[in-house]
């Protein structure tokens, strides 16, 4: 069983995916310098989203792949 994500976390996450969906990849490195960027955040919360956006986005490719 994976660990569970905050609500904010969670939030922040969409909220940047709906905004600049184009710059975040399935390469978990590049979007934390990504995030870094955009979110002023400590180390610890943004490792945490750039995860949670690497999870999504691979997620997204995969089920578009199968369709």
């Amino acid at each position: 069983m994976g660990r569970i994500k905050s609500l904010p976390i969670k939030r922040t996450t969409l909220e940047l995916l709906e905004k600049h969906s184009s710059l975040f990849s399935d390469n978990f490195e590049e979007n934390k310098k990504v995030v870094n960027r955009v979110v002023e955040a400590d180390k610890k919360t943004r490792n945490s989203i750039a995860g949670y956006l690497t999870r999504i986005v691979k997620r997204t490719k995969a089920k578009s792949k199968k369709n």
